[in-house]
């Protein structure tokens, strides 16, 4: 199982199992003995029967609506969001409207095309842990988290731009 990095910089193992969306006409294959994550789309279709299991948390792709959970967002212990390819950034927005817009309150992970130098980014939008892609050296993400000591805009982790806090 590939490790996990919280926000503060810890690594731990991740227990979590990541369920594909199954091909059409075919069921989702969950594991009963471990905590998974499935398809948002698919969690909320089948609401009844995983509302409340702290072992049931959800993944968005990059194209997927956090709207699509709404007022459920906090229902889950963990909500994971794909970054298909480092360049697709809209998984950013799926992080700050997650946390902004919906309240959410739970774990929420970057999985798929996590780079080193995207950790911090993430972090600001609401990130607050990750699964680097598999070929990126674990051992340098704590260091990645914290590279710049200053930030200039506002974002999920402080309210106020640098200029409004220099100012007070």
């Amino acid at each position: 199982m590939p490790d996990v990095i919280a926000a503060d910089g810890t690594i731990r193992n991740d227990d979590w199992v990541v369920v594909p969306r199954p091909a059409a006409g075919e069921s989702m294959d969950i594991p009963e003995d471990k905590p998974v994550l499935i398809p948002a789309d698919l969690w909320l279709a089948g609401h009844e029967h995983f509302a409340g299991k702290p072992s049931v948390g959800v993944w968005f792709d990059s194209h997927d609506e956090p709207e699509l959970l709404g007022e459920k967002v906090n229902e889950l212990p963990l909500i994971a969001v794909n970054f298909p390819r480092f360049v697709d950034g809209r998984g950013y927005s799926i992080g700050r409207l997650l946390r902004e817009r919906f309240g959410y309150r739970g774990e929420l992970r970057a999985i798929g095309d996590v780079l080193l130098d995207q950790l911090q980014f993430m972090k600001r939008c609401g990130f607050d842990s990750y699964v680097l892609r598999a070929d990126k050296d674990i051992a340098k993400a704590p260091k990645c988290l914290t590279f710049f000591t200053q930030t200039y805009q506002a974002a999920t982790d402080t309210d106020q731009p640098l200029f409004r806090r220099r100012a007070s």
